[in-house]
């Protein structure tokens, strides 16, 4: 995974999952590990990138990329993520929030 995904051309859509972790490992970075792996090989995945910080609340940022909001759904209905979504709410995560963005516009370097 490059640190930067490299996305289509606009429109396309953007899901933000800002979380705190929990103190207990319980298997998550394996998992994760995974959750990227499968993504990558779902219908209308663009790219993910992803940040956690060190430190007592552990705050991490994955953003990843579709293609349309069927895609996201999709996604979201997987059954080992549905799994893992589960074992997030149990045991992985103090807090989360997921965001869904359209994305209008980009550019960079």
């Amino acid at each position: 995974m490059s640190a930067i995904a490299n996305t289509s051309k606009p429109p396309y859509y953007a899901v933000v999952f800002t979380s705190t972790r929990t103190e207990d490992d319980l298997g998550y970075d394996q998992a994760a590990n995974r959750m990227v792996e499968l993504a990558e090989d779902q219908p209308g995945f663009l790219g993910i990138e992803s940040a956690r910080e060190d430190g007592s609340h552990r705050l991490g940022i994955t953003v990843s990329y579709w293609s349309d909001l069927d895609a996201i759904k999709q996604w979201k209905a997987n059954v080992e993520h549905v799994q893992a979504q589960r074992m997030g709410r149990e045991a992985w995560y103090q807090s989360f929030k997921v965001r869904i963005c359209k994305v209008e516009r980009e550019y960079g370097m």
